[in-house]
């Protein structure tokens, strides 16, 4: 079955790093678009990056510049690696998996990793 397991979160000082990790697997991984989606405590979900299968990445305005998506197809794993934390980056972030490139409708999600910057 299809399983997405994110790693790496935790809680880190303002304008640290953390990289996180989504090993995925029961399906052909390296053919899927993934993206990493972020909820904050009573906020919506906000989508952070998207990644094509050829390793083309998408970001949002509000993370461009700062953070990097990229996947390693031979491992089944798309990583996040995110510099210059802020305490709004603070969220819950999910990798998610999509059928088409660059929708918003995800068919499976990892169960999250927790990332907390501290001021």
């Amino acid at each position: 079955q299809v399983q997405l397991v994110e790693s790496g979160g935790g809680l880190v000082q303002a304008g640290g790093s953390l990289r996180l990790s989504c090993a995925a697997s029961g399906f052909a991984f390296s053919t899927y678009y993934m993206s990493w989606v972020r909820q904050a405590p009573g906020k919506q979900r906000e989508l952070v990056a998207g990644i094509t299968s050829g390793g083309s990445a998408y970001y949002a305005d509000s993370v461009k510049g700062r953070f990097t998506a990229s996947r390693d197809n031979a491992k089944n794993t798309v990583y996040l690696q995110m510099n210059s934390l802020k305490p709004e980056d603070t969220a819950v972030y999910y990798c998610a998996r999509a059928q088409v490139a660059h929708d918003t409708r995800y068919d499976y999600w990892g169960q999250g990793t927790q990332v907390t910057v501290s001021s």
